[in-house]
């Protein structure tokens, strides 16, 4: 099993747009777990999955109290399992900080489902704490997207420095997000942050109407608008990070 942890120091740069349309490309091949960490729960929102009610809530999961297994829905989708968030996990950090190995939390959780999937992308909040921590601890890959603005460029040097010191070899690979092309610093990044930075790719998701209709449609967008710039990027983003984290597909769900 296979683990993606998409995440930044920054809020509000595509990060849970990026986790579900990655959960979605990569179960057209590959039995996938979106586990949103962040307790806006948004990802959950998007696909339609409400949380279901767990005693102890995420503390008795990370207590070993709970099997994740009971936590976890189905979406509407072939292949693709969601573990939403829910109120407590806004004291994830707190869960954290009192569980010994606090930075092996989510792993050893994981460890509960590695012959059911092949794949987990982890939806993580933004900033640099224990459920950061966790997430990058179990990763294969950490996925940043970057909006093209000094704030979020510097994003990119926290999470490589924060990857770094951590004793996980997870890779890190940066995305362009939300990107304006009406907008000059936005055309300088495009033509310069790629070539600049080793860990910063070639795929650029453009800011559209398209991306903006997932809230309304509830739905990602390649199910929808398959046919548009934005899908595409999504579909190169999965296909990169697969090159990167090499998921093999056993015995799929039908």
């Amino acid at each position: 099993m296979k683990v993606v942890a998409v995440y930044s120091t920054k809020g509000g740069v595509g990060k849970t747009t990026a986790a579900v349309n990655l959960a979605w490309e990569a179960s057209k091949e590959f039995r996938v777990l979106l586990w949103d960490l962040d307790p806006q729960g948004a990802a959950g929102f998007l696909l339609q999955v409400k949380p279901k009610k767990v005693k102890g809530g995420v503390g008795a999961l990370v207590a070993g109290q709970s099997r994740v297994s009971r936590a976890i829905r189905s979406s509407e989708y072939d292949n693709l399992d969601v573990l939403p968030a829910d109120a407590s996990y806004r004291d994830l950090d707190l869960v954290f900080d009192h569980a010994k190995k606090s930075e092996q939390r989510i792993s050893k959780i994981l460890e509960q489902i590695d012959r059911e999937y092949d794949v987990v992308i982890l939806d993580c909040p933004p900033g640099a704490a224990l459920v950061a921590e966790n997430a990058v601890f179990s990763a294969h890959a950490v996925v940043v997207p970057l909006v093209p603005s000094p704030l979020s460029m510097r994003s990119l040097d926290q999470v490589t420095e924060f990857v770094s010191a951590s004793v996980s070899k997870a890779r890190v690979v940066a995305f362009l997000s939300m990107v304006d092309r009406r907008k000059t610093v936005h055309r300088d990044a495009v033509k310069n942050l790629p070539g600049g930075q080793t860990s910063v790719s070639h795929v650029l998701v453009p800011a559209t109407v398209q991306i903006e209709r997932m809230g309304t449609e509830r739905s990602p967008i390649g199910s929808y608008a398959p046919t548009t710039e934005a899908a595409r990027a999504y579909g190169e983003l999965w296909t990169l990070v697969a090159k990167v984290v090499k998921p093999r597909a056993r015995k799929r769900k039908h």
